[in-house]
């Protein structure tokens, strides 16, 4: 929902790999003219904050660059190889799960191009509600867990505790950190975040025990008091063996990439992109409109825009 060695989150592979089939060569980087009219493929990743990103920047390129826009679902890995090749233009939300890819196609084959920063900077951690905290005040230290596990028994999980997590496809650090922890858990996944979010909220309805995997910024975290396990401290470094992590999760400054044709011939399209640029709440109150307040992301986004002209304008392309 994770730098991101930490948090992958992504679509199924089976989504992923029609996706990629589905888009054709034809279908991105089709902008070129100076005004920026034209197609631009985005991609989007599985969960509502980077749905909110797109939305918007959509909903601007529609009505004020008069550029078409295509969305597309892939998971970051998928995502770096369809901008290499020209079938997506833009990346507005890479949490640094796929280094890899970066190296190849940044660094090496410079097919794809770093756009800056987004201006949002995500967490993972895992997180139990407050009024457990308020009565177990130490089992917010990971060496506490053991001794509490038997609150966190589900069917799926067995004698174990469960930690619970989102869609199968999200990479995570969690089976290894259960591992290399000592710790009497078992992940058991949901599905999906909106999956996720439903036994979320079920379990605090009920204020019953729970500890699942979590990030920030996330729209739901203003509406529930969650506080996050101390997992030993992130360090540089310590999660470059994926078998032998052992640590927490960084902070990572969320940051968006172009295809190079695109970035460079893609007018104020692209211009736009790369000063695309908000912050955490501003992503959070779109992501509420779609995910909370069950808006279509269109309407949440023309909503916003609306509601925001003095943020977004500064994104526009100088003339």
């Amino acid at each position: 929902m994770k730098n991101k060695n930490h948090a992958r989150r992504a679509v199924a592979a089976t989504t992923v790999v029609l996706a990629v089939i589905g888009l054709s060569a034809c279908g991105a980087a089709k902008t070129n003219s100076s005004s920026g009219s034209g197609k631009v493929t985005i991609t989007v990743p599985s969960w509502v904050g980077a749905e909110a990103n797109a939305a918007v920047a959509k909903y601007i390129l529609e009505n004020e660059l008069d550029t078409e826009v295509e969305e597309t679902q892939l998971d970051e890995s998928v995502a770096f190889d369809a901008l290499s090749s020209g079938k997506a233009d833009a990346i507005l939300e890479d949490w640094g799960g796929a280094p890899k890819k970066v190296s190849q196609y940044v660094d090496d084959k410079k097919s794809i191009v770093k756009a800056g920063d987004l201006g949002v900077t995500g967490h993972i951690g895992w997180y139990v509600p407050k009024y457990l905290v308020d009565e177990h005040p130490d089992i917010t230290d990971w060496k506490n867990l053991n001794k509490y596990k038997s609150l966190f028994k589900t069917a799926e999980s067995g004698d174990k505790g469960q930690l619970l997590e989102g869609s199968p496809s999200y990479t995570t650090n969690d089976d290894a950190l259960i591992k290399n922890l000592k710790l009497d858990y078992k992940t058991v996944y949901s599905g999906s975040e909106a999956a996720q979010i439903t036994q979320i909220k079920e379990n605090y309805k009920a204020k019953k025990p729970f500890i699942s995997y979590w990030w920030t910024p996330q729209w739901l975290n203003a509406q529930l008091d969650l506080v996050e396990v101390k997992l030993p401290e992130y360090k540089t470094g310590c999660d470059a063996d994926t078998k032998k992590i052992a640590c927490g999760y960084a902070k990572t400054p969320l940051q968006k990439y172009l295809n190079a044709d695109f970035a460079k011939n893609g007018g104020d399209a692209a211009q736009f992109l790369k000063n695309f640029n908000w912050t955490a709440d501003q992503q959070n109150e779109v992501a509420a409109m779609i995910a909370g307040d069950k808006m279509s992301a269109d309407k949440a986004a023309e909503k916003w825009v609306k509601e925001n002209k003095a943020v977004w304008k500064a994104w526009l392309p100088k003339k």
